[in-house]
Formats: structure tokens, sequence, C-alpha cells
């Protein structure tokens, strides 16, 4: 299941998008040994342009490691802004946040999800435009240890990839306040709002 979902505000724009991950096989078994594995979100935003190439305004980028933790019994999804490369890999880049899961179905969800993932300030899109946002996510493997490359883009199990461009909508969209948290009160004032007043004490003696 795919579900891509693009949100214009008077922030700026924002990509919420979920996908179902099902590695098997020899993809599987390398996570279970403890092989890490690197998905890499990206999308680039660009204004269309009739008389030239389209123009790229703004982009984002989005890698996760998702790795087994043998000693703890748990996977460890971290993430990272920044894309791989150089000679450390995946190893060699700076993760901001880690999350950890019970389950390898749990720790997947996390990396197929993203809610309101900023791709473009307010600023950055021109009024009166037409704009679009060319979306990847794919399992990269240039980010695996090297003995592990060898080999592996032959094999259809270890192709994960998913490419889409979507359209911008031309007008923001507005936001939905948030919903108001409930009020405490005392029992005495839930029974004087319902009509009801409430028992009189008996004086002491």
């Amino acid at each position: 299941m795919q579900q891509l979902a693009l949100q214009r505000t008077s922030d700026g724009l924002f990509l919420s998008a979920r996908f179902e991950l099902s590695p098997h096989g020899a993809v599987q078994d390398a996570l279970i040994k403890g092989v890490p594995l690197y998905f890499v979100w990206q999308a680039d935003v660009l204004r269309e342009r009739w008389y030239w190439t389209n123009k790229r305004v703004a982009g984002a980028t989005r890698t996760l490691r998702l790795a087994y933790q043998p000693l703890t019994r748990r996977w460890r999804v971290s993430i990272s802004t920044e894309a791989g490369g150089g000679t450390g890999g995946g190893a060699g880049l700076p993760y901001a946040l880690h999350q950890n899961h019970d389950t390898l179905e749990e720790a997947l969800a996390a990396v197929g999800r993203v809610s309101r993932w900023r791709l473009a300030d307010a600023a950055q899109l021109e009024p009166g435009a037409s704009h679009l946002v060319e979306f990847g996510f794919r399992l990269d493997l240039s980010l695996l240890p090297r003995p592990f490359q060898i080999g592996l883009g032959n094999q259809e199990e270890w192709s994960m990839a998913l490419e889409r461009e979507l359209g911008v909508p031309e007008a923001a969209t507005p936001e939905l306040p948030a919903p108001a948290e409930p009020r405490a009160t005392s029992p005495a004032a839930e029974a004087k709002a319902g009509g009801e007043a409430p028992a009189a004490e008996s004086p002491s003696r």
C-alpha cells in the first residue's frame, strides 16, 4: 500500500507518506544477522518553465538506518537529514534521532512512514507559478558495507525503489485549529453544570 499527500500552507510545503515494506529472503536474513540497511527519502521541488527546463527551488533528503541489536533483541531506526557518500558510506552519517522497536514489523512501519516532512519554505514557492515534486524512495545499496554490495544489483529482492511525480497545490490550504483540551473540573462544578446541587453535609456533632 502506498499513500502520498502534499500539503501547502502559509508556512511552506509538507509531505506525508506511508509505504508497506516487506523485505524477504536474503534481505531479511541480512537484517537478522545484524547487517544494517539504509533507506533514502528524497524530494525535489521544481518550478515549471515552459521556455526552459524546470528549475529546482528546494529539496530535502532523509536517510534511515535500520539495524538489529542482538544484545537487546530490539530493532533500531536511526534518522539522518544528510545524504550518504564518501568512503564512510552510511556508517559515516550523523544521526540526529534514534528509535527502538520491539519487532521488525514496527521498525519497518517507522521506516516507511513520514508525517509533515518539510520540503520547502513558503518564500521558495513563487506565487502564481506551477510547481511539482519529484519524489523517490529506495533501499540504498551504496551505503551497505562493501562486501555486501558485490552482485546485489542483479538480485531482484534487493531492488526496493519507488518514484513519483506530484503536483503542488497552487494555493495554501488553511490549517485546522488544534482541538481544545478538556478543562479539568471539580465534582461539585460538574454537578452544578448538570443542574444538580451537591449533596449537603450533615453537621458534625
